[in-house]
């Protein structure tokens, strides 16, 4: 073989962000035409992605642009683009008093699209606007990824770059409310709250980052009546504060090695931040920088026990609110149409005239034991435990023993060079997981910075793949 025919071909199934940055960065890292690099992505743009795809004009980047970067080592790659490119025109709101930029999120999805564009022009990235329906292993260890339509690529590596699953509903919401006009179980889908009435009594369950967009959202096309949001805890995410800070503490030197341990530093560098007079997000803002060695430093059971009792604290803390989200937020609180419990939901039942009835189990004893409500959104975030039969071609390759889900239960079982893990134990060399799914072995890979930084070191160990097969090939004839 010679010629195009010849150059190896890397598959990405799903072209969000995660999937985006990685055929960006290995497309970089390769010589002109060394490869193909083939994404599979049905949204219009690569890069955009669940988080960014969206035409709210509520929905806000939660930290500051000039935090934001598809480049690794230039912090306001965004930002500057930002104003280059006009893009703050329409959005008046955007900047804070302090001078901090919180643009939309479908602003950041447009600059992302922005810099693969001349690669996709070029060809050196290809798009493929589809669905994946299955990714099968042949026996000479090359790969076959069979899209929606039926067409079938060949590849010689392949890149999972999905998003996570859709939030679970709990069951006895999904039992009692299915086909109910306003019971919405995914609050991510486009126009997803267009059902709900100005006067509505809003249950929303969860209460993170998409909560909040939800009752921003609403806020802002005009509904007016009450909003109760309940979870286990009854945490809401945090705002930022305005005054640049510095990161505090030190996370690595000696680090800790159970999740007590852990949570008793973070409380002693938060304690010394104060007394030198800064506020607890530099502390979380360095616990951030250093999660993935912090994760690694834990053995399996201590982050079992992280995940399933101070995730919670963590993610309120870590994933911060936008300050216009954050304004809405407190406007409601202050006018009394929004309230915030700790509960767990005891029970539900469809009244005639559609009206829903909920039992709830507070959590400290206090609270409502009932409510009554003629809306309920679920935001409880996205259902790990179902990322392998999420999606036909992952259920395929986990049956085939090629995918296993990782042992603490936040995606799928990779290696430390994001190889997947599969059912044997073994690694799949030419099987790769980019982006959050692989947050099993990696721990902090939510954030941006960190899912940019993943996919950009990913692309680095298979663009040496790419180079080594390119080369066997060329000896071989």
């Amino acid at each position: 073989m010679s010629g195009r025919a010849d150059r190896p071909v890397v598959a990405v199934v799903g072209g969000g962000y995660a999937g985006a940055a990685f055929a960006y960065h290995l497309a970089r890292r390769l010589p002109a035409g060394a490869a193909r690099i083939v994404v599979f992505e049905p949204r219009a743009l690569l890069g955009a992605g669940l988080a960014y795809d969206t035409d709210e004009p509520v929905h806000r980047i939660n930290v500051p642009a000039a935090r934001m970067t598809f480049v690794p080592g230039d912090d306001e790659h965004f930002q500057r683009w930002l104003f280059e490119a006009g893009a703050l025109a329409g959005d008046p709101e955007a900047m804070t008093a302090e001078g901090h930029v919180f643009a939309r999120r479908s602003a950041f999805g447009r600059y992302v699209a922005a810099q693969l564009a001349p690669l996709l022009a070029a060809g050196t990235i290809e798009h493929r606007r589809t669905r994946v329906r299955a990714v099968a292993r042949a026996r000479d260890g090359a790969w076959t990824v069979t899209a929606e339509q039926g067409a079938a690529l060949a590849a010689d590596l392949v890149v999972v770059a999905t998003t996570h699953p859709s939030p679970q509903a709990p069951a006895a919401l999904d039992r009692a409310l299915a086909g109910h006009p306003r019971y919405v179980a995914d609050a991510t889908g486009p126009g997803a709250l267009s059902a709900i009435r100005p006067q509505d009594r809003v249950l929303v369950v969860g209460t993170g980052l998409t909560a909040a967009d939800v009752i921003a959202s609403l806020d802002a096309a005009g509904h007016r009546g009450p909003i109760t949001a309940v979870s286990r805890r009854g945490l809401r995410s945090r705002g930022h504060n305005p005054a640049p800070q510095d990161p505090f503490g030190d996370f690595t030197v000696l680090p800790a090695r159970s999740a007590r341990a852990l949570l008793r530093r973070v409380r002693s560098a938060v304690a010394d931040a104060a007394a030198a007079g800064l506020t607890w997000h530099a502390v979380f803002d360095r616990l951030r920088a250093q999660g993935g060695e912090v994760w690694r430093a834990l053995p399996v059971a201590e982050r079992r026990r992280l995940i399933r009792f101070l995730r919670p604290y963590w993610d309120v803390h870590r994933f911060r609110i936008a300050p216009q989200v954050e304004a809405a937020m407190e406007r409601r609180l202050a006018a009394g149409t929004l309230a915030f419990h700790a509960a767990a939901i005891a029970g539900v039942r469809c009244e005639n005239g559609g009206e829903i009835a909920v039992a709830f189990r507070p959590r400290h004893g206090e609270g409502p034991a009932e409510g009554r409500y003629d809306a309920v959104v679920v935001t409880t975030g996205p259902g790990h435990g179902a990322v392998l039969s999420s999606q036909p071609f992952l259920a395929g390759l986990a049956a085939e023993g090629a995918l296993q889900a990782d042992t603490v239960g936040l995606g799928i079982a990779v290696d430390e060079e994001s190889r997947a893990i599969g059912a044997d134990g073994r690694t799949i060399d030419t099987l790769f997981v980019a982006g959050p799914l692989a947050r099993g072995t990696f721990g902090e890979l939510m954030g941006l910075p960190q899912v940019t930084e993943h996919a950009d070191s990913v692309a680095e160990r298979i663009a040496r793949d790419v180079l080594a097969l390119q080369a066997l090939r060329r000896r071989a004839g």
